[in-house]
């Protein structure tokens, strides 16, 4: 990812797309967003490619937004999981 940002001039400081936390996670909203379209009037998965290339677009900006925030994503998720193994879920009270 490093690479095609590089490449593009998305790190240069005049870059129109800046690689800020802030845009890069308004753009992972966005895309998040696009996944929704292809369950928009129904359950089944009517093109599989295109859903695809929204999840990876989501993946990237994703992966992207932890690196310029210095966040070590796989020691996050990893975190998180031990985490969730002591939580309870649909738990009536």
């Amino acid at each position: 990812m490093h690479e095609l940002v590089k490449s593009k001039g998305w790190y240069e400081k005049d870059s129109k797309r800046p690689q800020t936390p802030r845009n890069l996670a308004v753009s992972l909203s966005i895309e998040a967003a696009e996944i929704l379209e292809h369950f928009q009037f129904g359950d089944e998965i009517k093109d599989k490619d295109e859903l695809g290339s929204e999840l990876a677009d989501v993946t990237l900006y994703l992966l992207q937004l932890a690196s310029v925030s210095g966040i070590d994503l796989e020691e996050a998720v990893l975190k998180k999981i031990e985490v969730n193994k002591t939580r309870e879920w649909d738990k009536e009270n």
